[in-house]
């Protein structure tokens, strides 16, 4: 089978596709002809070769996919040969088969194509996490993010208004992206320089911000603690610097204010917490089936093209979801 195949750390000179050993599916495992498959800054992570994203080189990146079922392992019930899939690999979900736990893999509701489907099982399902579980969001919330214009940040623009509403704010790496957050929902966005706690502050008259979601490590934090109104819940989901992460506040920082520092991880729920995770996959298909979540993906044509889309990704130069046709 084809598959993009990352030879060692480094750009898109170590990401190529190859003729690879077909995925076979093992006990409680799918294996799913990919039709679509979703690209996220986590593999842009596991390519530079930061630590805790691969163990091993070569390296089998892609973490969503959307398909059809090939083959089921033994002991899997509920799903058939045939059946239209979205699945969260661990990896190898940019190839033509990929491989996934049964718990991990949901069933694609009529009338949602499995273009938009590949965005779901880690970019929509993470925005939904983020928001409900890991955020507590309520209706009215003022929510921040950073990195607006990447996938989790367009997806956060559409979920907020089906979860009751509230002002959204955001932060892009560069200037010129701040229009396009704008357009994709986002009431108002700003670049990261060292007006950004001014400009949020005017923005929310003073008043500062219910939920801050930051994919920055904590490079952002003293900011975030700055912005953060009475009672203010702050999630920190990522690193996408890649730089050393630094201690969290000190408790007396988080007294004062009646605020909350939450770690999230779709790595870690994927492995402890399977069924939460496929709850929130479910939830995301049943938004796209319904048809109130427009979910806009930009596609690649085939998986040659998403070493530059990684390139892209990194400078901060993408907007918004990518997924890459596969087959079909």
């Amino acid at each position: 089978m084809r598959a993009l195949v990352m030879t060692a750390p480094g750009g898109a000179e170590n990401s190529q596709v190859k003729d690879v050993e077909t995925a076979k599916p093992g006990p409680g495992q799918v294996a799913v002809d990919v039709a679509y498959a979703g690209l996220n800054f986590v593999d842009v992570m596991a390519r530079r070769g930061d630590g805790g994203y691969t163990s091993e080189w070569p390296y089998l990146p892609g973490k969503e996919v959307a398909g059809t079922v090939r083959a089921l392992g033994e002991g899997v019930t509920g799903l058939a040969v045939g059946d239209r899939v979205v699945a969260a690999p661990v990896g190898g979900g940019l190839a033509e088969v990929a491989v996934a736990e049964a718990a991990l893999t949901v069933p694609v509701p009529d009338g949602v194509g499995l273009r938009e489907a590949a965005a779901v099982p880690l970019g929509l399902a993470t925005s939904v996490l983020l928001l409900t579980d890991a955020g507590r969001f309520t209706a009215g919330d003022t929510v921040l993010v950073h990195s607006a214009g990447g996938g989790i940040g367009s997806a956060v623009a559409q979920l907020v208004p089906l979860l009751g509403g509230g002002r959204l704010l955001g932060t892009v790496g560069r200037p010129e992206k701040a229009a396009a957050a704008v357009a994709a929902g986002y009431d108002a966005a700003f670049a990261r320089d060292e007006d950004l706690v001014e400009a949020v502050r005017k923005a929310t008259d003073g008043q500062g911000v219910d939920l801050i979601l930051d994919p920055l490590g904590t490079s952002a934090l003293p900011t975030d603690l700055d912005l953060a109104a009475p009672g203010g819940r702050i999630v920190l989901f990522g690193n996408a610097g890649g730089g050393a992460v630094d201690a969290l506040p000190p408790l007396g920082r988080l007294m004062a204010g009646n605020l909350t520092v939450t770690g999230f991880s779709h790595r870690g729920l994927a492995a402890t917490a399977p069924a939460k995770l496929a709850r929130a996959i479910r939830r995301a298909m049943d938004f796209l089936a319904g048809a109130h979540l427009p979910l806009p993906v930009t596609e690649l044509a085939d998986l040659t093209d998403v070493p530059a889309a990684h390139d892209a990704m990194e400078t901060g130069r993408a907007t918004g979801k990518y997924v890459v046709r596969v087959a079909g």
